[in-house]
């Protein structure tokens, strides 16, 4: 065996790791081979033979490889978001089932939307602490922090993390009467129905490919999200998302956009917009016929 065939091995040894780290940091599993291939390129460039623990340098070398993409992330465009629904970003290949069962870890639908929402060094510093357990003596020199420093970066994403557990404390007949009635008030541009079906401190939040086509990050307040819905939504069909109420705008048949939703006391709290091709793919989607 090659020292270079030997290498190899050593590397497929972690890549599903690897793999899982880059996609909890990215958010995409295109983006996340990307990062990985470039880890391998770097491993093949340095000089590996007194380093003790591999595992631990390609989690730190495709960390920083990850964050970098974070930073260099396009500026956003200002497309209408009725234009994502005829031309979805992203392709939507089928993904390998046992790559899907590594990749998915328990991130919610509201988690995902609010990881987009982190700086890039907040992001990093909460998923590799919280989800994959890296020391913060660890992560702080790839965000270039102290380790003090660090576990405040990630202390501060956790908070906004656990913010966006969901809260629905009705039953899905109850849900399904609450969604279709915010859809309807939604097409019938009814401002006052959906300021009725909203709770006063409402959020809407967007994944990154949603505010990529043109939709505001992030929205606070009934009033401002009930001026954002008010007369749209015409072509959101009433379905269920993971077995929750909630919306799809579909396209050719297939879904383009979803809208998740959390409802607690008999109002939408939250509302979160999903555009990633790649994460619609993950979702179980059932159109309800109206």
């Amino acid at each position: 065996m090659t020292e270079s065939e030997f290498l190899a091995g050593r590397f497929e040894e972690h890549r599903g790791h690897l793999q899982a780290v880059a996609y909890q940091l990215l958010g995409s599993v295109s983006e996340a081979d990307d990062a990985v291939q470039e880890t391998w390129l770097r491993l093949n460039r340095s000089y590996t033979s007194e380093v003790e623990n591999l595992g631990g340098w390609l989690t730190t070398i495709v960390a920083r490889v990850s964050l970098n993409m974070l930073r260099s992330r396009n500026t956003l465009r200002e497309d209408p978001l009725e234009r994502a629904v005829a031309n979805p970003a992203g392709s939507e290949e089928g993904s390998d089932p046992e790559q899907e069962a590594l990749l998915s870890h328990s991130i919610g639908l509201a988690m995902r939307v609010v990881l987009d929402t982190l700086a890039p060094a907040e992001r990093l510093a909460f998923v590799l602490h919280d989800v994959f357990a890296v020391p913060f003596e660890e992560i702080a020199p790839i965000v270039d922090r102290s380790p003090a420093a660090t576990r405040k970066l990630s202390s501060r994403a956790r908070r906004r993390v656990q913010g966006a557990a969901p809260r629905c404390d009705i039953d899905l007949p109850r849900q399904r009467e609450i969604v279709g009635a915010f859809l309807a008030a939604s097409r019938g541009g009814d401002f006052d129905a959906l300021l009725a079906l909203l709770d006063p401190d409402v959020v809407l939040r967007a994944d990154r490919t949603a505010v990529l086509v043109g939709a505001s990050g992030l929205v606070h307040g009934a009033s401002a999200v009930a001026e954002t819905f008010s007369g749209r939504a015409r072509i959101a069909r009433l379905a269920l998302i993971d077995g929750v109420a909630g919306a799809i705008w579909a396209a050719g048949g297939r879904p383009r956009v979803v809208f998740g939703f959390t409802i607690s006391g008999g109002r939408i709290t939250e509302i979160d917009l999903i555009a990633d091709s790649e994460r619609l793919h993950e979702l179980h989607l059932v159109i309800i016929e109206d």
